[in-house]
């Protein structure tokens, strides 16, 4: 998996500088909305959208833009009703990717899904063909460079942590979906600074893709992230460390 979480971290880093910024706050806005409709504005009372906010956090979301999409999602502000969706399938050289989108428009977002994975030598699969290569946990990410690995192992692991791991300058805690909060919440305590926090889909084995391959893959991540309807996308590709992508 070496490269896989640098380059993801990287990215993510590079995702919030510059001006993607705005499209990433406006899914957090959609997200927050649909999890408080549902289960209430309270993040101590719904662990869905205390999750959804430690993520906003990390990213730098202003507190005044999660407390306007919590009262938007509640209807004190006016609410669009959303649906959930999971779309999987195959990048170019057989890279298994998921789409989780949150839509008010089913018929355009499932067009639109088809046509960027058609256009972009990729093929969508059925439900479940693609699915059972993942597992849903935590991740919280930190700057080897900044925090003390040891600090941050005796914090997560008491705190319910399930694994920490060093690689290329960038500790990853993983932990169960159910555990990410609170285990987010102690690193937090200790000031620590994290790069990421997201409960979402990890691969249980990346798939090595050689250069070309890799910007085929990663052009056709890309126009699934600048869509308005996609939320998350998760794939098993794992570029060569010296990839660099097109600006």
């Amino acid at each position: 998996m070496s490269g896989h979480s640098k380059w993801a971290t990287i990215k993510h880093a590079k995702g919030i500088a510059d001006a993607k910024r705005g499209k990433i706050f406006t899914k957090f806005i959609k997200e927050i909305s649909i999890a408080a409709r549902m289960g209430g504005g309270d993040p101590n009372s719904n662990p869905r959208l205390r999750t959804i906010i430690i993520k906003a956090r990390a990213a730098n979301m202003p507190k005044d833009n999660i407390e306007r999409a919590i009262k938007k999602g509640t209807g004190e502000d006016g609410a669009t009703s959303y649906e959930e969706l999971v779309y999987e399938g195959y990048a170019p050289g057989g890279v298994a990717v998921m789409v989780e989108v949150l839509t008010d428009n089913k018929n355009r977002a499932a067009a639109d899904i088809r046509n960027i994975f058609t256009k972009n030598g990729g093929n969508l699969g059925t439900t479940g063909s693609v699915s059972r290569m993942f597992q849903r946990k935590g991740t919280i990410e930190y700057d080897a460079e900044k925090v003390s690995e040891d600090e941050v192992m005796e914090v997560a692991l008491e705190a319910g942590a399930d694994d920490i791991v060093n690689e290329d300058g960038v500790i990853t805690v993983t932990t169960s979906p159910d555990a990410f909060a609170a285990v987010a919440d102690a690193l937090n305590e200790k000031g620590f600074e994290s790069l990421s926090a997201d409960v979402g889909l990890v691969p249980d084995a990346y798939q090595p893709v050689d250069k070309d391959t890799a910007a085929k893959v990663q052009k056709m991540i890309d126009k699934l992230e600048d869509n308005d309807d996609v939320q998350n996308v998760y794939h098993t590709a794992e570029f060569p460390d010296d990839f660099e992508p097109e600006e």
